[in-house]
């Protein structure tokens, strides 16, 4: 058996085939749910095999792994500003907030949500064993509230609670309708005036 690396081209190619999986169990579980959709019917969308899927993603829990993987990832990179001490923390709130919005617009980060939010209606226990292995990573909206707290800029309290409750303000106007019922996404101006808002109120309960 050769001990050469793998050319290039060919992790390329693996990497395409990979998204494009990824991509076509989106598309299934959307349009069939979770139960209904077949990793015959997967593999049909993505255009490879049955047998290339399965080298990918052993089963259908795998590829839902997998988007609620692509979930956690893409928010975690909307929250990768970290805390900048000296700074006032207003603007850096605003912009950790409009940073989350444009995430909330992204159409692949909706269509994630879409699924991951329909199986847990439908399979909560599967949604909530799956996300129980993801639990060990903290968002970084966490870790930003609890660096501004050792800062002395915010009041002591449960950091997980107090970004839940920023951020949910958000979601009020720039998720929950979009997800569920298909409103359109916020203008520049409802944007600036949810997240100026949400920071503000945020500021006076917990502001120091």
């Amino acid at each position: 058996m050769s001990d050469l690396p793998t050319p290039p081209e060919a992790t390329r190619l693996t990497d395409r085939k990979r998204a494009a999986i990824v991509q076509a169990a989106i598309a299934e579980f959307r349009a069939s749910g979770f139960e209904a959709t077949s990793m015959d019917r997967v593999a049909a969308t993505a255009g490879v095999s049955k047998r290339t899927v399965y080298n990918h993603f052993p089963s259908k829990d795998d590829l839902f792994l997998q988007i609620l993987h692509e979930l956690w990832d893409c928010s975690a990179a909307a929250d990768a500003a970290p805390y900048r001490a000296g700074e006032p923390l207003r603007g850096q709130l605003v912009a950790l907030l409009h940073q989350k919005i444009g995430l909330l617009r992204d159409p692949y980060f909706l269509d994630l949500a879409r699924v991951a939010i329909a199986e847990a209606i439908h399979t909560p226990e599967r949604a909530r064993s799956m996300v129980a292995r993801l639990s060990e990573k903290e968002e970084g909206g966490v870790a930003f509230l609890r660096a501004a707290q050792a800062d002395g800029k915010l009041k002591a309290g449960d950091a997980t609670f107090m970004a839940n409750v920023l951020q949910g303000q958000l979601k009020t106007f720039a998720f929950w309708p979009q997800v569920a019922l298909g409103q359109p996404a916020l203008d520049a101006a409802q944007q600036a005036a949810v997240v100026e808002t949400a920071v503000d109120m945020f500021l006076c309960y917990w502001g120091n």
